[in-house]
């Protein structure tokens, strides 16, 4: 698995929005590891706005392919604010649209569908409200 992790981690070097990291829990990652209830090894975690503060164990496929993929799928941002190149159709139009909103209706909104991300939807009605919520984030 090892040289697959490298490899996507090689991969994400120069993104804005994903960090691949790796720490041994039997050396100098112990406590990391303890904080973050790793329990057996290897142990991946992926982090989200939806996974909470402590993350959640990722089980998929352990080849670059699969790893790459759920990256993708789950935790890249290709939406940025400052590169909107990356920005769906509907992404860009909701981006132009609260960009200049004053900051309280800004906050307001995230405040608003951060409360609708704990219910049970659709999977494509929950990857709209995520990306919606990670345009928000950035304003």
């Amino acid at each position: 698995m090892k040289p697959a992790w490298d490899q996507l981690a090689s991969e994400y070097a120069d993104s804005t929005s994903v960090v691949i990291a790796d720490a041994d829990c039997t050396a100098s990652g112990k406590d990391l590891c303890e904080e973050f209830e790793v329990r057996g090894y290897p142990t991946i975690k992926y982090f989200s706005s939806e996974t909470g503060p402590k993350g959640k164990d990722y089980n998929g496929g352990r080849g670059f392919d699969e790893l790459k993929k759920f990256t993708q799928e789950n935790l890249e941002q290709k939406c940025l604010l400052a590169d909107p190149s990356g920005c769906s159709e509907k992404e860009a139009e909701f981006l132009s649209k609260w960009k200049d909103k004053p900051a309280e209706e800004v906050k307001a909104q995230l405040e608003r569908l951060s409360k609708m991300s704990g219910g049970s939807m659709k999977p494509d009605l929950k990857k709209w409200l995520t990306q919606r919520l990670n345009i928000l984030k950035q304003l």
